[in-house]
């Protein structure tokens, strides 16, 4: 991360402590502000439509989630599916699955946009 960067993570949750959503089934997410000392702040929890609601996949939903979630560097699920990280990688948008705390998740990510920022110009 460069100085002063914060990063936004949108975490898949269904309890605001543990990373535990499949993206598709997912109803809420935290959006969380990151800087690169870790300093973290919950912006807000945001309330979607489940995108397999119905089991069946629902592409414009998905669009759409994502299109809500596109002010967001990163997503943090216990799963996803090859549809929809093809969406998010459009929308530029990092989806990572990393089930577990959502502190140790916001930890990874950090640790993950600092190396990518040595080896990337910003």
């Amino acid at each position: 991360m460069q100085n002063d960067r914060k990063i936004r993570v949108a975490v898949a949750s269904s309890d605001g402590i543990v990373v535990n959503s499949h993206f598709g089934r997912a109803r809420d997410f935290y959006i969380y502000e990151v800087s690169e000392n870790e300093d973290t702040v919950l912006l807000e929890k945001r309330e979607l439509v489940p995108i397999c609601e119905t089991g069946n996949h629902d592409e414009g939903r998905l669009r759409d989630n994502v299109k809500r979630l596109s002010d967001c560097d990163y997503v943090a699920v216990s799963r996803i599916g090859m549809g929809a990280l093809r969406v998010m990688n459009e929308y530029g948008i990092a989806a990572m699955e990393l089930p577990g705390e959502i502190e140790d998740s916001l930890h990874r990510i950090v640790v993950y946009d600092q190396i990518q920022g040595l080896m990337t110009t910003r």
